[in-house]
């Protein structure tokens, strides 16, 4: 695709060129075929609707993050719809099967993320959640293979220390 930084996206090239990647991405996410594919078409039509002030700059990035957003509010307004509807939220808590290991691990991992740069969050994600290859989220990311590599690396340096110190409290 050529660069055509600071003028208008063309939607159309986007769909054909990465609509599978979209799709893909709200698969996994949501784990339901009808509601992915609406999500993927959601994604386009935010994307319509947005196109004057986007720019085409790491296209796979913006609609990867974007596909991530719209799954992540479509989960959570799915859950609130289901409450809203009648589940009683103190069942709901009480059925909740998390160990407090888990519980743990996820206040850790907040603690760990809350000041990383969105984009180290992103690749930590597509390589440790999605199982995408170093070479792979370099392609999506739009840096180089040691690039990633670097980020990881700094990354899990500055996360294993959050960890220590966490538990020393």
């Amino acid at each position: 695709m050529q660069s055509l930084r600071n003028s208008e996206i063309n939607i159309e090239e986007f769909y054909l060129r990465y609509g599978a990647m979209v799709l893909r991405r709200c698969r996994q996410l949501l784990k339901n075929e009808e509601r992915a594919k609406d999500a993927a078409q959601e994604v386009f039509a935010k994307l319509l609707i947005n196109k004057k002030q986007l720019k085409d700059q790491y296209p796979s990035s913006l609609l990867f993050k974007i596909s991530t957003n719209t799954c992540l509010n479509m989960i959570r307004d799915h859950r609130n719809r289901q409450l809203q509807d009648g589940e009683d939220i103190l069942e709901s808590i009480a059925a909740y099967d998390e160990s407090e290991e888990k519980i743990v691990m996820q206040d850790i991992l907040k603690k760990i993320f809350k000041k990383e740069n969105p984009s180290t969050r992103e690749i930590a994600v597509m390589l440790y959640v999605d199982g995408m290859t170093h070479q792979e989220v370099a392609d999506e990311i739009g840096l180089s293979v040691s690039g990633v590599r670097k980020r990881i690396r700094e990354f899990r340096s500055r996360a294993k220390t959050k960890r220590e110190i966490y538990y020393e409290e």
